[in-house]
């Protein structure tokens, strides 16, 4: 067995209803006395309950989707004129986004307090967008000091929204077992952490307030968080990025719809990886346990919800062709990544 694995340096809490103290205390671990708070309009009052006993020198609200340029420059510049030594992000993927696009131009240290499932509080990889291409990277400096994870915070997500960004963490475990770096210690990571998303997502879909809920699937947003931070992006997520960068799709909406159809594309020549999956979803097979769960949790079906055109679909294929990695366990080529794309815009059963 040969394999190089890489776990990156952070702080992480767990702590339901004690968020304001567990980012008190990174801070003061950080020994920071000028906070920059990131948070959307639409997080304000929970950003409001998580930093009001911080040195808070400037609250930005300009939190854009898929981040892009002219957005995170606007940050960066405002970060710079207020001499801020620390950054706080409250929200979900979008805000914690645009922190770590502050960081990556100030290398200034994230104290990240997520409010979704969206896991990139617990990787290296940054996103942005230009001219409707996303392009994304790595690097150390973008990786939140600490997370903090307070399941009370996620009570008021509205149960579509809490769907989608599960089913986008989910994405997460299933890439990572075939992606680039893929190896048997994020195999473990991503298995464990489409346990608890599986079992946890359904008693959010019930009673979206319900901390048993939350907790478990926060618990496996986190864990397949690590297990893609180390992995890499596979299909998935490139097939996501082209659709998302090109035609401004909502980015857990397009997860969630997508990834039933790059599993059922992978899984007959993915042995292994449908092994595992198939145990964490408690189901025979790996496409058939995913497809209940989603048919469960009444998840968003095709991409023509989202406003997208067939046409539109079939013309992002060139573009996700030249970003296959090579590790795709079924070769990509045109004519069957064009198939998967229109099955994803109609909304097909795979199962």
């Amino acid at each position: 067995m040969h394999f190089v694995h890489e776990s990156l340096p952070q702080r992480v809490r767990f702590a339901p209803g004690d968020a304001a103290r567990g980012v008190e205390a990174e801070i003061d671990r950080l020994r920071a006395s000028r906070v920059m708070v990131i948070a959307a309009e639409a997080e304000a009052a929970l950003a409001d309950r998580v930093t009001s006993g911080l040195p808070t020198v400037l609250r930005h609200a300009d939190v854009v989707m898929h981040v892009p340029v002219e957005v995170a420059q606007r940050a960066r510049e405002a970060a710079l004129a207020n001499d801020v030594d620390v950054i706080v992000s409250v929200g979900g993927g979008s805000t914690t986004g645009l922190a770590k696009a502050v960081a990556m131009t100030t290398a200034l240290p994230i104290v990240a307090v997520p409010t979704t499932y969206a896991g990139s509080e617990a990787t290296a990889v940054w996103g942005l967008t230009e001219d409707g291409r996303k392009t994304t990277g790595v690097d150390p400096a973008v990786l939140p000091r600490a997370v903090v994870y307070d399941a009370t915070l996620l009570r008021s997500l509205p149960t579509d929204l809490a769907v989608a960004s599960g089913l986008n963490a989910l994405a997460h475990c299933v890439d990572s077992l075939w992606a680039p770096l893929a190896d048997p210690i994020n195999a473990v990571l991503a298995a464990e952490g489409a346990r608890a998303l599986h079992e946890g997502l359904p008693l959010v879909a019930r009673d979206g307030a319900g901390l048993p809920g939350i907790e478990l699937a926060l618990y496996g947003a986190h864990l397949a968080a690590k297990a893609f931070a180390s992995a890499g992006s596979g299909l998935h997520h490139k097939i996501c990025h082209v659709l998302g960068g090109r035609y401004n799709l909502p980015h857990a909406q397009t997860h969630a719809i997508v990834l039933p159809y790059v599993l059922a594309f992978n899984a007959p020549n993915a042995p292994g990886a449908e092994a595992r999956l198939a145990a964490a979803f408690a189901s025979p097979t790996a496409v058939g346990g995913l497809s209940a769960l989603c048919r469960a949790l009444d998840a968003p079906r095709s991409l023509s919800d989202l406003g997208l055109t067939e046409a539109e679909a079939e013309a992002a294929v060139d573009d996700v062709l030249v970003v296959v990695p090579e590790s795709n366990p079924t070769p990509v080529t045109t004519e069957n990544l064009t198939a998967l794309l229109r099955a994803a815009w109609a909304g097909k059963d795979v199962s």
